[in-house]
């Protein structure tokens, strides 16, 4: 297939063979690793750090820090990486994420490791969203399933691996090594993409869209404080309270601002016209209520064996590898599978479908349950998972214009993670509400068994360690009632993944593109034979020098 390349009088060439293409891929995929490990890692160390640094009261923060960062700037990284080029915003990313890892992991005081969280979340941001971009930059859309497919298992990898690792070093070197680990892969990662990812530079002379940055600063500000409002100290949803009300309408307000700034602005931060992409659209909305089931559900399971089974974090983390297993096979077997039909429709239907089964199956867990059967449960929900979150992105990238491939990868990515937010906020009031139920009726009937226990009937101050150290019958009757009240939760997110299925019979099929986002843009890309020499790395400069011989002609870049 003809591409036109510019000649190199108008542009340098950008020269990838196969073996650095892999480089560059093996780069991102630790930034992305790294991102999405950060979310979980620091969860099993929670109780240490908070303890060791007086912020039990305030603990939520060290989650809430991180997540609103990096919710805040994936629009930023990715309408930046469109306008000035993408080499730059991603080592930008890799070194605010490097430095709040060593201020996380030297931080003296609470609020120093709040803020280490939040210049963490700045860099992660980009990590997620460059990652995603970067590929679709130097890797045809036809060949991209193969690199997509291990970048979707990486979430299903890390929410495992997270608190695994966090739980060992916690034992073992102690809690601050979950922050020092992040370093070496850190620096690795830009030192590979600073001699490695060679993409162009450019200036786009277009305005940046500050007014709508402000407002979706506040707005999803708003969105992510609001749903985290019971972990960050606040007792309860208490509406008399003041300041909720006020959040509330902060939000509400800077929510729709940026509706009409978006709409009015030369250079808008979000286009509204992307909504008018009808597989924009579809996709946009699956990864909105994947984000708000699928996150929902994984949030509870680890907490579900502990409680039944007593088992310790590390184990209950052992016990989650089915899942992982799940998500890793279908990802990558649908990422080759694609890049070899070329029809990627197929995956996120069949996934949904699984997905909700798997949900569904979940509804019938019980504190007694075997260990295999469980497994077979989460297996069967990380595969239906794997099948689809990668794919969704491959199918945003390639619907739009190459000039707003950033923008769009970064939107779909954007309201993933507010789903995932709200889902889980939704979830959460849900099952508190039936455990409180359950719980009060356990007590009316165990009458003055349950002080004699020391058990506190109040889902906040019920823990593993403390339903283990019950006398019977009372400790079986405590994990029937959470058990009870989690199982049928589960039924109110078949209806949403449900939804998802129906809005996934609707994406439509487009030919996977046979041109890099480089190439689409009219920007020089060559990828070139493995047998040919490998250029010469130039690591200072913002792209690579033009390449006399060999010269790539046009049915290279294919390769």
């Amino acid at each position: 297939m003809s591409h036109a390349v510019a000649p190199a009088s108008e542009k340098p060439l950008v020269v990838l063979t196969p073996r650095t293409v892999w480089l560059i891929f093996g780069a991102l995929m630790a930034s992305m690793f790294l991102s999405s490990l950060d979310q979980t890692i620091v969860g099993t160390a929670m109780p240490t750090i908070v303890g060791e640094l007086h912020g039990v009261e305030h603990q939520g923060w060290v989650i809430t820090a991180y997540i609103l960062a990096i919710a805040v700037v994936m629009p930023l990284y990715g309408k930046f990486g469109d306008l000035w080029g993408r080499r730059w915003p991603f080592l930008v990313a890799v070194g605010l994420f490097v430095v709040g890892s060593i201020l996380g992991a030297t931080a003296p005081t609470f609020g120093m490791l709040v803020t280490a969280r939040a210049v963490q979340g700045l860099g992660g941001g980009g990590l997620m969203i460059l990652s995603q971009a970067v590929i679709a930059d130097v890797v045809p859309a036809s060949q991209r399933g193969k690199y997509m497919g291990p970048m979707g298992a990486l979430f299903g990898i890390s929410a495992v691996v997270g608190p695994l690792l966090g739980g060992w070093l916690t034992d073992g070197p102690g809690w601050r090594w979950t922050f020092w680990v992040n370093v070496p892969v850190g620096i690795a990662a830009w030192t590979i993409a600073w001699f490695a990812l060679r993409l162009p530079t450019h200036r786009a002379g277009k305005p940046i869209d500050w007014l709508g940055i402000m407002f979706m600063v506040l707005g999803t500000s708003g969105i992510v404080l609001l749903t985290s409002w019971k972990s960050l100290g606040n007792a309860s949803y208490d509406w008399s309270d003041g300041s909720l009300i006020a959040l509330v309408a902060v939000t509400v307000a800077a929510v729709a601002a940026f509706i009409v700034t978006e709409l009015r602005v030369a250079e808008p931060l979000i286009p509204l016209r992307l909504f008018k992409n009808a597989t924009f659209t579809i996709t946009t909305l699956i990864g909105l209520v994947l984000g708000a089931g699928m996150f929902s559900a994984m949030s509870m399971l680890p907490t579900f064996l502990q409680m039944s089974t007593g088992a310790g974090v590390t184990k209950s983390g052992w016990l989650m590898l089915p899942m992982m297993v799940g998500l890793m096979t279908t990802a990558i077997v649908s990422g080759i599978a694609i890049t070899k039909t070329g029809r990627y429709k197929f995956f996120p239907i069949v996934g949904l479908a699984v997905t909700a089964a798997g949900v569904a199956w979940l509804t019938q867990i019980t504190g007694t349950m075997s260990m295999v059967l469980f497994g077979a449960m989460i297996f069967v929900l990380g595969a239906g998972m794997g099948l689809i979150m990668q794919t969704i992105v491959l199918a945003v990238q390639n619907s739009v214009d190459p000039h707003e491939l950033g923008t769009a990868t970064s939107s779909n990515n954007f309201f993933r993670e507010i789903g995932a937010a709200v889902g889980t906020a939704a979830f959460t009031t849900i099952f508190t509400s039936r455990l409180t139920d359950n719980f009060a009726t356990l007590a009316a009937h165990s009458g003055g068994a349950a002080g004699a226990g020391g058990a506190s009937f109040s889902g906040a101050s019920l823990t593993p360690q403390a339903v283990q150290a019950l006398p019977e019958p009372l400790k079986t009757g405590v994990i029937d009632a959470f058990t009870n009240s989690l199982a049928p939760s589960f039924w109110y997110l078949v209806p949403l993944v449900l939804v998802g299925f129906v809005l996934a019979l609707f994406l439509k099929e487009v030919k996977l593109s046979d041109q890099a986002g480089m190439v689409a843009r009219g920007e020089a890309l060559a990828h070139l034979k493995e047998a040919e020499p490998e250029p010469a790395l130039a690591g200072a400069s913002e792209v690579a020098p033009v390449v006399a011989e060999p010269v790539a002609t046009a049915d290279t870049l294919d390769r």
